[in-house]
């Protein structure tokens, strides 16, 4: 019988600069070789178990301890970071705040530099964990030239290389393309069969994730456990969806057609469904009963682009080459594809952050004409790592700041921002000091910064990473109301739902080129393109296969026209 690795005895902690605790009375254990998912919404107390496993609680987040926690037989209280190391690797969810090395290779090699390795099983190690991550490719590059994928990818290289008895995931998920980020869950897997590793995975992304075996879930909010189960016991109840979670899309689906999921004995994978004719038939009959005809209207052109390139260094593998494409005045386009395609470039390309190829135009004005301020009080742009963005200390003047550059008046500014923070679910925070927020909560800010100015185009990188259901519900439904106000949005996002419930265009890149300019549900239905761009379909897809349903694409449709029913009438 495996020995408890980890151990949580009625532990409640407070930081230092908050009124009431964080974590409340926490009982958990976890055993050596257990694979734990913990659960929960943005602030629920997640991280901050995180920060107790690998001893940045107390010795650098600093606050008041009651009871016990205890680390592989270390009580906390009495360890150190450095002995807790031995212990815990950790994978960040902001990358770049974890990285040494000048260059990948470096990066990767820190860890075992530190272990006194000689050169030559350095060198092995590096090679072998860099082929099953496929980036041996970017071993000579710097780790900050990365695209935000690419970089989750190299810090998860440099924390497997050590093989500690404890891997905690930090939203590993956040940052990856689809294929990768199925890609990154396979290799989890095989690390901890290999090493009979313990594996901590913080995450969001329910849909991907629980395609694969846990142990338990733990599920948190305000800073208590709400169940510690298996996913089949979770998925049977309501918790996830009580608590701001969004449980996998094909339960939502087998609800939506009336059926009971209650009477089905196994729920954590599609393939252990029932085959029986009858919940196929319910599926079908809600198909028939719900089908809707989607209509596209006339728009006027807003965006163009012509052979636009770029190239950031000869190093670079896949520079940007020849896109040539139209955004329309109200389109809601979705830009994804592989990391490192070029989705990013593309928009800094159309910024005015880099030189480019080609010509873009903006409502037939040549923007190479106008300076970087110029095109920013027409496009809007927010970035993928919110650190980059952000210049002031509290979060009402963050979000404040375009509008008082632009000398709008100070109760105007108040009514705008205060309006802004609410629809982004910050308005509680709007007198906090940014460095006491976290990751999600700061990306909230930047979005927030630039929704307050109301440009003509709105270009947003991965705004609902790391954010929960809640969160992420109501960004994309202000994103939504402002399309159907006319607003042309674009957004780069490895959310495959994402894409198809509330845009109505797809971009898809593959090595620096555009490899598809169409609709959502046309793009995931064209199997070369899925594995071109890697993308992943959605658990729908899989559902409907399962089922033998005769027009899978149909049922699909269906399911999203019935979500985007329910976003009018809210």
């Amino acid at each position: 019988m495996n020995k408890p690795i980890i151990e949580f005895k009625n532990f409640t902690f407070k930081y230092v600069s908050q009124a009431e605790a964080t974590l409340k009375d926490i009982n958990l254990t976890i055993n050596a070789g257990e694979k734990i998912l913990i659960a929960g919404p943005s602030g629920s107390g997640k991280s901050t178990i995180g920060h107790c496993l690998n001893g940045l609680i107390p010795e650098i987040y600093e606050g008041d301890i009651q009871g016990t926690c205890r680390i592989n037989g270390k009580d906390i209280i009495q360890s150190s970071i450095f002995d807790l190391s031995f212990t815990t690797s950790t994978i960040l969810q902001d990358s770049d705040s974890q990285f040494i090395g000048l260059t990948v290779g470096e990066d990767i090699a820190f860890a075992l530099e530190n272990d006194c390795q000689k050169q030559e099983k350095m060198q092995k190690t590096i090679q072998s964990w860099s082929k099953k991550l496929n980036i041996n490719n970017l071993l000579q590059q710097s780790p900050q030239a990365l695209s935000g994928g690419q970089k989750q990818i190299v810090a998860l290289a440099g924390v497997l290389v050590d093989e500690s008895p404890i891997l905690l995931f930090d939203e590993p998920l956040a940052n990856l393309d689809p294929a990768a980020g199925e890609k990154t869950m396979q290799v989890i897997d095989q690390v901890q069969y290999s090493l009979h590793a313990t594996v901590i995975i913080i995450e969001h992304r329910l849909e991907e994730v629980l395609g694969h075996d846990f142990d338990r879930i733990v599920l948190i909010d305000d800073g208590k456990i709400l169940a510690d189960t298996t996913p089949n016991n979770l998925l049977h109840q309501n918790k996830l969806q009580d608590s701001g979670v969004r449980p996998p899309l094909y339960l939502d689906a087998l609800k939506k057609a009336g059926i009971n999921i209650n009477k089905i004995p196994k729920l954590e994978k599609i393939k252990n469904l029932p085959t029986g004719p009858k919940i196929g038939a319910q599926l079908s009959h809600w198909i028939e009963s719900n089908s809707e005809n989607t209509s596209n209207e006339s728009k006027h052109p807003l965006l163009t682009l012509k052979s636009i390139g770029h190239r950031y260094n000869k190093k670079q593998l896949y520079p940007l080459k020849d896109v040539t494409t139209t955004i329309k005045q109200g389109d809601f386009v979705s830009i994804v594809g592989q990391n490192g395609a070029g989705k990013t470039t593309l928009c800094r390309a159309i910024c005015g952050f880099i030189n480019y190829e080609g010509k873009i135009s903006l409502a037939n004005q040549d923007l190479a004409e106008l300076s970087i301020k110029q095109r920013a009080e027409k496009i809007g742009y927010v970035m993928q790592n919110p650190n980059q963005m952000i210049s002031q200390k509290i979060v009402f003047d963050e979000v404040a700041l375009g509008l008082r550059l632009r000398h709008i008046d100070e109760d105007q500014i108040t009514e705008r921002v205060n309006q802004t923070l609410k629809i982004c679910g910050l308005y509680p925070f709007r007198h906090w000091p940014i460095s006491a927020l976290s990751f999600g909560q700061k990306k909230r800010i930047t979005i927030a910064a630039i929704l307050v100015l109301e440009p003509e185009l709105i270009i947003l990188d991965e705004p609902t990473a790391g954010q929960d259901w809640k969160t992420y519900t109501e960004i994309m439904n202000f994103l939504n109301q402002l399309n159907h106000q006319g607003k042309t949005i674009m957004i780069i996002t490895h959310d495959m739902h994402l894409m198809m419930e509330y845009t109505n265009r797809s971009l898809a890149f593959a090595k620096g080129r555009l490899i598809a300019d169409t609709t959502p549900l046309a793009l995931l239905t064209d199997d070369n393109l899925v594995k071109a761009a890697s993308l992943r379909r959605t658990s729908l897809f899989t559902l409907a296969k399962h089922y033998n349903l005769p027009n899978p694409n149909k049922f699909v449709q269906t399911y999203i026209n019935d979500e985007r029913k329910h976003l009018q009438e809210r």
